[in-house]
């Protein structure tokens, strides 16, 4: 049973990284059933995930890389850095202050719920713009920014703040402010992932399920390959809309249920 809670909690890691709707308040919500994980258990699903992101990335990331010579691929290298930068600051700030993440469900519930409206409207603020596909220094900071109020606020989604602030700072072509979003949480998450681990095995008190994390490391990124790979069709042709309906009414049901 429990290789099998494993799995399952890699498939919902693997599936919510990178849609809009907060894997870090899904999986504590899963855990109140599933069983209470620990930080390396949660850290090395999520790393999973992420190296799914990267293998679908990889020829942009490369071309980004060993063409710095361009002068739109170094500006575009720069933009990701400073977000990156902006987010690395902000959360060596909140570590000192010695925050942590609330594990209670109604703050959750109530992140997904106003997460939700803010979706829609942010899309209804953006309809009829300009196409706009350009990353300008505004967005990036922004974005950065972004990164850290998700980070602090269970339920908001990493994803479903940088698209969304991406979009409404000017960049409104979704698949660009997708494709931003994305490319800066790698590093961001690599940084986060492996600062957390270090921390958790360096404390020398992790017993884990080896072989339960193993397949839960897996699942999430054969999981998240695919859910990303289907995110990135489906935005072409349709509205983040869908996603934003999702959260309001799983938050309320939480209200409701818990």
């Amino acid at each position: 049973m429990d290789y099998l809670n494993a799995a399952i909690l890699g498939i919902i890691e693997g599936i919510t990284e990178f849609l809009p709707i907060s894997s870090t308040g899904h999986l504590i919500i899963a855990e109140q059933w599933l069983g209470e994980r620990s930080d390396t258990f949660n850290i090395v699903i999520q790393a999973g995930a992420i190296l799914a992101v990267t293998f679908i990335y990889w020829k942009r990331l490369m071309s980004l890389l060993f063409g710095w010579r361009d002068p739109d691929n170094r500006d575009y290298l720069a933009k990701l850095l400073a977000a990156f930068l902006v987010t690395a600051v902000l959360g060596l700030i909140a570590k000192k202050l010695g925050f942590t993440l609330p594990d209670a469900i109604k703050p959750i519930a109530w992140a997904l719920i106003i997460g939700g409206f803010w979706m829609m409207a942010a899309e209804k603020l953006t309809e009829g713009k300009p196409n706009r596909s350009k990353i300008t220094w505004t967005v990036a900071i922004i974005v950065g920014i972004a990164q850290i109020v998700a980070g602090i606020f269970p339920g908001t989604s990493r994803s479903a703040a940088t698209i969304f602030a991406a979009m409404l700072a000017g960049t409104s072509n979704r698949s660009a402010a997708t494709e931003f979003s994305f490319l800066v949480g790698i590093p961001t998450m690599y940084a986060a992932s492996a600062v957390e681990l270090y921390g958790s095995l360096s404390s020398g008190t992790t017993h884990e399920d080896w072989g339960a994390l193993g397949i839960a490391f897996v699942v999430s990124l054969i999981t998240a390959f695919i859910a990303v790979k289907w995110l990135l069709g489906y935005i072409r042709t349709h509205r983040f809309t869908a996603f934003a309906i999702y959260r309001i009414v799983f938050g309320l049901g939480l209200l409701v249920l818990l």
